[in-house]
């Protein structure tokens, strides 16, 4: 857990980086999903400090996701948006309501309560089928890029990030489902391309999102995309289960950390500051 808890804090760390370099990208054409965002924004240093971030906090991801059920996993990840809350609130000097500081605490405490229920990863290894369904998934969060500029503003927002959370998902899924990493093993295992597909994906849609549309609407999408199908997928087909009599504590302390992550959507995106 302690991993996982790590990752989050480098994920929420780097999402202020991130949002501020997209907003100050030069803006592009159109309404929907932009590649050449990711090429603008890479110019600005805070978005390079922000991936040399993610990559930190993907390696904790890894080593939390093999050791800890990916519904443990999947909500310290969803109170990333806690640590984004406080870094703003410390660094860019934003306040927060007492509701927000609130809805910090209430992502702790399901946090604390997960930790305490959470038994052993489970012991499944995964069907082939469903290595094939998450590289299934993967290309349809492609797809939900392509048809987003078509919609209206909220539904464009609400689109990218369902769109994104369930990329994120499926690199969460997609590392349970790796279980030899030699080069020939990796390049014929559809979860390997799976995980790249869909993390490009997610990370193509989430910047497009923190540039346009409501950011607020879009993270509440990704952090029910990226929590409550991965959870799904772990108990029902990968064995994860909680500790011996602690089952009601898990289903608490997982609504409680997400309710908590929902409250804090707004924080998806960091407000704009000078250079």
């Amino acid at each position: 857990m302690l991993c996982a808890l790590a990752s989050a804090v480098c994920f929420g760390t780097a999402s202020v980086l991130q949002a501020m370099a997209a907003r100050a990208a030069p803006p592009g054409t159109g309404s929907g999903v932009d590649p050449a965002l990711l090429v603008r924004a890479l110019r600005q240093w805070r978005y390079v400090a922000g991936l040399g971030l993610d990559g930190v906090g993907f390696v904790f991801q890894v080593v939390a996701l093999r050791s800890i059920p990916i519904y443990a996993v999947g909500a310290a990840l969803a109170a990333s948006l806690a640590v984004t809350a406080v870094v703003a609130a410390r660094l860019l000097r934003v306040r927060l309501s007492g509701a927000e500081w609130g809805a910090v605490a209430a992502v702790c405490a399901g946090l604390a309560m997960l930790a305490l229920a959470s038994g052993a990863e489970g012991s499944r290894a995964g069907s082939d089928a469903l290595r094939w369904a998450m590289l299934g998934v993967a290309v349809g969060v492609l797809g939900v890029g392509a048809v987003a500029g078509r919609l209206p503003g909220r539904g464009r927002a609400l689109a990218l990030g369902l769109g994104s959370g369930f990329g994120f998902g499926v690199v969460e899924v997609s590392v349970r489902l790796i279980d030899d990493v030699s080069p020939g093993a990796l390049l014929t295992n559809p979860a390997t391309f799976a995980l790249l597909v869909g993390g490009g994906a997610a990370f193509l849609l989430l910047t497009s999102a923190l540039q346009r549309g409501s950011v607020t609407v879009a993270t509440a999408g990704m952090v029910i995309g990226e929590t409550v199908g991965p959870a799904l997928v772990g108990v029902i087909w990968l064995g994860d289960r909680t500790r011996a009599g602690l089952g009601w504590l898990a289903v608490v302390g997982f609504g409680v950390a997400v309710a908590g992550a929902l409250a804090l959507a707004r924080f998806g995106e960091a407000p704009a500051t000078q250079e």
